[in-house]
């Protein structure tokens, strides 16, 4: 003979189960997503900074004339550049110093870096001085 053992499960049992093992999985989600670490870096890391911040002179000589090359700089960026010294009677004698200097200046203004400098074909000769004495300029305001 069989002894046949009958099992009575109540509905209020099922349903306590199933709210405190749902309870149960959501706690361990919670805690796992409390304590992972983000995967996104954080912006800890500050940029270092590039120059020391003011202005800065270096002379330039053209012929008898000697002119200054005044940059201005932030900590990461060039602000400005400019002949300080530049009088008519220089600008009659070299035409294409100032033009050739604002052009060196925008491009230092959009990309930043003194080595992507395009050099115009009509003052080549020109640029390069200019950009020789721009680099001297920051050279001196370069952090080290």
């Amino acid at each position: 003979m069989s002894k046949t053992k009958i099992v009575i499960i109540q509905l209020k049992e099922i349903i306590y189960t199933a709210i405190f093992a749902g309870l149960g999985i959501l706690l361990i989600l919670l805690l796992i997503f409390m304590f992972l670490p983000d995967k996104k870096k954080a912006p800890d890391v500050k940029e270092s900074a590039k120059y020391t911040a003011g202005v800065w002179t270096s002379e330039l000589t053209i012929g008898e004339t000697s002119l200054n090359i005044e940059v201005v700089v932030d900590e990461n960026r060039i602000n400005s550049v400019s002949i300080t010294n530049l009088n008519e009677t220089v600008t009659t004698m070299y035409p294409l110093l100032q033009p050739s200097l604002d052009d060196i200046a925008s491009q230092l203004y959009k990309t930043g870096d003194i080595d992507s400098i395009k050099l115009s074909e009509n003052s080549k000769y020109t640029q390069t001085l200019l950009l020789d004495a721009v680099k001297t300029t920051l050279e001196k305001a370069e952090k080290k």
